[in-house]
């Protein structure tokens, strides 16, 4: 699933493309029609798809940025602002192009759910081919009760302190530590990638719980994870498998990371193990990490 780092990336390259220009249609896939037949509102969430395709003609993108995993649409029409939201699952992606044609994988071509005329001619394309994500048409933030519920961005001044006082909860406190700083009510954007890297770089067992450690290890493991993310960003995230920023473009940081996916440390180069916390593999060193 694409992390903060993949999705501020998709938000920088969407701005100059999208940001100013007017949507004048949209239309759906058959499979999110057909899903919302069944009421299994695939992709499109909170609205019939028909409701969507006609409120959002003729408004103007006025802005974009990345809150978390999610992106915001900001729109404007008539004078009033309205929010597209949008979350990539684990294989949503964006394209802008002039057609169809100049999105060069098939399987994104053949999973194009959500395709936005926009009044510069080009087309605005959300593909999705496991369709785990989602775009929801809203007012205002508050329309979704999660994206209130939202920690801190963890680049904030608050994060930390927020961090350690969530970590105190009895809600966490119990809880293996990875599972808590995947949480996006204790850190905002960090999933499995990230907080695996971040875990061996700090020495810290993933399974051990919140409250087993120190104040100092606290301190250094969300250091670790504001470190971690921001080296992901720089280097444009991490494309594991079908992840793709803006028309196609594959990230650098899966060259960088240490013990995602590893089989051996190398850091003393013996045997890594694998444990499920949170329905998640988490891959770690038993020699390094304690």
């Amino acid at each position: 699933m694409p992390e903060l780092p993949e999705v501020e990336g998709v938000v920088r390259d969407l701005r100059p493309l999208v940001v100013g220009k007017v949507i004048q249609s949209v239309r759906f896939s058959e499979v999110v029609y057909r899903g919302a037949a069944q009421g299994k509102q695939s992709i499109v969430k909170n609205a019939e798809p028909a409701y969507f395709e006609r409120v959002v003609q003729n408004m103007r993108i006025a802005s974009i940025e990345r809150r978390s995993k999610y992106i915001f649409f900001h729109l404007e029409k008539g004078g009033e602002s309205f929010l597209m939201l949008s979350h990539l699952g684990m294989s949503g992606a964006w394209f802008v192009v002039h057609s169809m044609e100049e999105i060069t994988e098939l399987k994104f071509r053949k999973h194009a759910h959500a395709i936005f005329t926009l009044n510069s001619g080009e087309l605005l394309v959300y593909s999705d081919i496991r369709r785990f994500g989602e775009l929801r048409f809203m007012k205002e933030i508050a329309d979704h009760a999660p994206l209130l519920k939202m920690a801190p961005e963890p680049f904030d001044d608050t994060a930390l302190d927020y961090f350690l006082m969530k970590c105190e909860l009895p809600k966490y406190a119990k809880k293996p530590i990875k599972e808590v700083i995947m949480d996006g009510q204790v850190i905002s954007g960090c999933g499995n990638i990230y907080a695996t890297e971040s875990l061996f770089s700090t020495n810290i067992r993933p399974t051990r719980k919140a409250n087993e450690l120190t104040d100092q290890e606290k301190r250094a493991l969300f250091a670790a994870i504001c470190e971690v993310l921001q080296e992901s960003i720089d280097n444009g995230g991490s494309t594991i498998s079908d992840y793709r920023s803006v028309n196609g473009g594959a990230g650098g940081m899966q060259d960088r990371l240490k013990m995602y996916s590893r089989k051996i440390c190398p850091q003393c180069a013996l045997s890594t193990e694998a444990v499920v916390i949170a329905g998640r593999t988490s891959t770690y060193c038993p020699h390094c990490q304690k």
